[in-house]
């Protein structure tokens, strides 16, 4: 059986199958079976899904992390948005990072989505010539800007 390690800080947040979890104190904790979980920068709280590609994002975690039938309305939620995105967009890379992660949430690999998305909110940030959120989107490590 594999199992997943994750170290924790006092204050951070964690979600884990739909509900909210924060820590009063360092703690190491062990995941021993498949769960849906995000921590710490990876949940966007909805008050920064300010721009197109943001919205997406907290789409898909939502229908990652969200209650049972929260899921499906937030993929159907994130799977307009991603049309709308590419219609107006001229990115060809934001396009093919966004088929990717809509094909990778319709295989529910919504985790693998999230991390796609999240390149696609720095090419919109570079585009836009800022980050809006104030730095909630910084590069995740072993993911290629």
């Amino acid at each position: 059986m594999s199992t997943l390690v994750l170290e924790l800080r006092p204050g951070d947040t964690m979600v884990v199958n739909g509900a909210p979890i924060r820590f009063r104190n360092r703690c190491r904790i062990e995941l021993t079976a498949k769960a849906r979980f995000l921590f710490g920068k990876q949940v966007m709280p909805p008050e920064q899904a300010t721009t197109p590609a943001r919205r997406i994002y907290f789409a898909l975690q939502t229908a990652y992390i969200g209650t049972d039938e929260e899921r499906e309305r937030a993929l159907a939620v994130a799977h307009r948005l991603i049309a709308e995105f590419q219609a107006a967009t001229t990115s060809s890379l934001a396009k093919m990072l966004l088929d990717r992660a809509l094909a990778a949430a319709e295989a529910d690999e919504c985790y693998v989505a999230l991390k796609l998305v999240r390149r696609v909110i720095r090419h919109e940030e570079a585009v836009l010539g800022g980050d809006p959120a104030g730095g909630a989107a910084e590069q995740e490590e072993g993911i290629p800007a």
